[in-house]
C-alpha cells in the first residue's frame, strides 16, 4: 500500500555525492540537517536499503546473494535517484542465472524503466540485434535468388514460407534475422526485368505454341516471385519506393495488355497488393505517386479482376475492392474525378467492343 508521506533523514554530504535526485532536493548549507520527503512509497524497506547502498564502496559485492526480485525492486528505486545503483543492479542481473518467471519480470521492468543503452547487456541474454552485416546480407541474397530461380511448383512455395518466417515477415520482431532493403530492391529489379523479357517474347507472333506455353508459365512464375518480394517489403514497411517503381512501369503495362487475361492476371495481383496496403495505411507515398500508380495499372486491374477472383482462392476480392476504393479516396478531388471518369470511359469502350448494339 502506498505511503503518501514517508520522511527519511540522511547525512547530506554522503547522499548528495552519489544521488543526483538528492542533490537537486537538498540545499547546500553547512551545519544544517535536512529531511527528504518521498511520496507514493510502495516499499519503505526497499527505499531504506537503497539509501544503505549509497554508503557502500563496493555495490556489486553488497548485492551478492540477493535474489532477482529483490534486485529488481532496488533497481526500480535506484532508477529515480541513484545512477551507481542502476549500473550495479544491471551488472548483477546480467551475471546471474534467471528462471523463466524471473526472465519475464526482468524484461517487463526494463521496458517500463526505459533505461535505453544501460540495459543492452542484460537484454542480450534474451535477444540479439538485427543483423544486416555484409556477409549475412550476401547469404540472404544467394538464398533468396535460389528460391526465385527454382521451378519446383511444390517445393518453391514451401521454401518461400520458410524464408518469410526466418526473416520475421509475419511479425515486427526486430530480434530476428534480417535482410537489407537494398537486397530486396535488387531482387525486385531482377524480377521486373525478367517479366518484361518474358512478356516481350510472349507477344512475338513468331513463337511456336510450345514456346509460348513455356513463356506463359515463366510469366506466372516471375509474377509470383515479385508478389512474394513485395509482400516482404510491405510487412517490413519498406514498400514506399516500390509503389513509385511499379507506377512507372509503362512498358510492362503496355506488354501486359497484349497478353490474354487468363495468363497475365497474376501480374495485376501486385497492383492489388499495393492498393490494399495503401488503403490500410501500411504504405505512405505522396498523392502524385498514388495517382500515377492508378493511371498506369487501374485498367489492367479492372480487366483482370474477374480472372483473379476465379483462378485463385487466396485472393480476397472484398479486400481488393476496399483497398482500391480507399486508395482512390486518398487522392485529391480532381485526381479522383480523373481516375473514375477514365475507368468509366474504359468500361464503356469494353462494352462497345463486346456488344456494339448495347450502347
Amino acid at each position: 500500500m502506498a505511503i503518501e508521506c514517508q520522511w527519511m533523514c540522511a547525512e547530506e554530504f554522503c547522499l548528495r555525492k552519489v544521488s543526483s535526485l538528492l542533490r537537486s532536493l537538498v540545499k547546500v548549507e553547512r551545519g544544517v540537517s535536512h529531511t527528504v520527503e518521498i511520496s507514493e512509497c510502495d516499499d519503505v524497506e526497499v527505499y531504506v536499503e537503497t539509501l544503505v547502498l549509497m554508503y557502500c564502496d563496493d555495490l556489486k559485492k553488497r548485492l551478492i546473494g540477493e535474489n532477482v526480485n529483490k534486485v529488481l525492486a532496488l533497481l526500480k528505486v535506484s532508477a529515480a535517484m541513484f545512477d551507481a545503483g542502476i549500473n550495479s543492479c544491471l551488472e548483477y542481473l546480467e551475471a546471474v542465472p534467471w528462471s523463466e518467471d524471473e526472465e519475464e519480470k526482468i524484461i517487463s521492468q526494463l521496458s517500463q524503466l526505459e533505461l535505453h543503452s544501460s540495459m543492452t547487456e542484460v537484454l542480450q541474454r534474451v535477444s540479439s540485434e538485427p543483423s544486416t552485416s555484409a556477409r549475412e546480407d550476401d547469404i540472404f541474397l544467394k538464398l533468396l535468388s535460389g528460391v526465385l530461380q527454382a521451378k519446383d511448383d511444390k517445393a518453391c512455395p514451401e521454401m518461400k514460407t520458410l524464408i518469410s518466417r526466418l526473416l520475421g515477415e509475419d511479425s515486427f520482431d526486430d530480434d530476428r534475422f534480417d535482410v537489407s532493403k537494398d537486397t530486396l530492391y535488387h531482387l525486385c529489379h531482377r524480377c521486373l526485368s525478367s517479366l518484361v523479357l518474358s512478356l516481350s517474347e510472349a507477344t512475338c507472333t513468331e513463337s511456336s505454341r510450345q514456346d509460348r506455353g513455356v513463356l506463359i508459365a515463366e510469366i506466372a512464375r516471375e509474377a509470383d516471385n515479385l508478389q512474394w518480394i513485395v509482400d516482404i517489403l510491405i510487412h517490413k514497411r519498406m514498400a514506399n519506393d516500390f509503389v513509385k517503381l511499379w507506377a512507372v512501369q509503362r512498358e510492362l503495362a503496355e506488354l501486359h495488355s497484349k497478353i490474354p487475361t487468363m495468363y497475365r492476371h497474376e501480374i495485376s495481383r501486385i497492383t492489388a497488393q499495393l492498393c490494399i496496403a495503401i488503403g490500410r495505411g501500411n504504405i505512405l507515398v505522396p498523392k502524385d505517386s498514388r495517382f500515377c500508380l492508378l493511371s498506369t495499372w487501374l485498367e489492367a486491374l479492372y480487366e483482370d479482376f474477374g480472372w483473379m477472383r476465379r483462378a485463385s482462392r487466396s485472393v480476397d476480392t472484398n479486400l481488393v475492392e476496399d483497398g482500391l476504393s480507399q486508395t482512390i479516396l486518398t487522392l485529391a478531388l480532381r485526381q479522383q474525378q480523373v481516375t473514375l471518369l477514365g475507368l468509366i470511359d474504359f468500361s464503356i469502350k469494353g462494352m462497345t467492343v463486346q456488344n456494339p448494339e448495347s450502347i
